[in-house]
């Protein structure tokens, strides 16, 4: 299969030809019903004579080109619905009647706040086209009118809310929110590229006339801005803000680090260092932990203590140790002889006082450490006591 893909060096279109790209060469095994040949990607440094080549051999369209904040509003007209005639007049020569997948927005609806939006104006009038050339000659025309899309790659101070604020807030600069309550209609990137994939094999989500993504969200600009400036803290405070598995937070997330500055990708941790080793907190969440690191000197005994409720789970992965562990009130002691060349897991169970021993007179002992619950100063739950009297 043939992929034409115009404005590829967009935002949409070039997370869209990358993942094609990654299922033609093999890199994404998860489409094993998708098989790619060219990818022709169209863009403004390209030529007519590209374009009609590409509409001759095209197996599928993805029509993804057009402005939304042209300098001469005239660009309206000639990037957005003169282009789709352009389109379709190629692919009309070529007798090429290859489905095709537009680009359109919410503001094509033309009501609301949308009711005078050039653009939405320029956008409908493209749709109009499409719809017309489908019952003129029965080719699958695919209509999205999409909400803010965000996610990686979106260029900031353009027409992208998130971008913009991911990227000012990541880089200490301020952020200007006139209504903190106006609710905004979002799509994630990678949602809207499995719905064009699944598009592509003749899956996509449609009702009437037009086809669209089923996961979008709705939030306020107050409550972006506050996710936003709470993933700002966590290298400060090694605290990680919730992210459930498929929610906005998770891919707010993935969106906010895309736009790290370099002096912020990599940040100190703070070492707790004494004649023992060194003790370090990763980061730590009320859901799902603590994670820290432990360097044992050599011959150096660490932990020597219960806890009532708190369970962990420690990893050897560097040098040669012993686990030790004993319930408390009697005198077995369960033993665990660990090394890094061998990786096991090992469970500190509650009401168990236990410790780890560097067993060599050399090497470090390192330990990644999870607890199920952060240490809370104010509650310790942490309680001294010898495993060998």
């Amino acid at each position: 299969m043939n992929i034409l893909v115009t404005g590829a060096r967009g935002f949409i279109g070039k997370n869209l030809v990358e993942n094609l790209k990654n299922i033609r060469d093999g890199k994404n095994q998860t489409r094993p019903d998708i098989h790619i040949g060219d990818i022709y990607e169209y863009g403004r440094e390209s030529s007519k004579n590209e374009l009609e080549e590409y509409c001759q051999k095209a197996d599928f369209i993805f029509n993804l080109a057009g402005v939304n904040r042209p300098d001469d509003r005239n660009d309206f007209k000639k990037a957005n619905s003169d282009f789709v005639s352009e389109l379709i007049g190629l692919l009309k020569k070529h007798h090429n009647t290859c489905p095709i997948m537009q680009s359109s927005s919410i503001q094509a609806e033309l009501t609301g706040r949308f009711s005078n939006s050039e653009y939405g104006i320029s956008k409908k009038t493209a749709e109009d086209i499409l719809f017309r050339y489908a019952d003129e000659t029965g080719a699958k025309v695919l209509v999205y009118r999409f909400p803010n899309v965000f996610g990686k790659w979106c260029k900031p101070d353009y027409n992208s809310v998130v971008a913009t604020f991911c990227n000012n807030i990541a880089s200490d600069r301020p952020i200007k929110i006139d209504n903190p309550d106006t609710e905004l209609e979002l799509l994630y990137i990678d949602d809207l590229v499995e719905e064009m994939l699944d598009a592509l094999k003749g899956r996509e989500h449609i009702n009437g006339k037009f086809c669209h993504v089923p996961t979008v969200y709705h939030e306020t600009l107050g409550h972006i801005a506050e996710l936003i400036r709470s993933f700002r803290t966590m290298p400060e405070t090694n605290v990680i803000t919730e992210i459930p598995a498929g929610s906005f937070q998770k891919k707010l997330y993935s969106t906010y680090i895309s736009y790290l500055p370099e002096r912020t990708i990599s940040y100190p941790l703070e070492m707790n260092m004494d004649n023992r080793g060194i003790f370090t907190e990763l980061f730590k969440s009320d859901n799902v932990g603590q994670v820290s690191i432990n360097v044992a000197l050599p011959g150096i005994i660490r932990g020597e203590h219960w806890h009532n409720s708190k369970w962990e789970i420690f990893v050897v992965v560097s040098g040669h140790g012993l686990i030790q562990e004993r319930k408390i009130g009697t005198d077995e002691i369960i033993e665990f002889e660990v090394d890094g060349e061998h990786m096991r897991a090992v469970q500190m169970l509650p009401g168990y006082t236990h410790n780890i021993i560097n067993l060599s007179d050399t090497e470090n002992l390192v330990t990644v450490m999870w607890a199920n619950e952060p240490f809370d100063k104010s509650h310790p739950d942490t309680f001294y006591e010898k495993v060998e009297e």
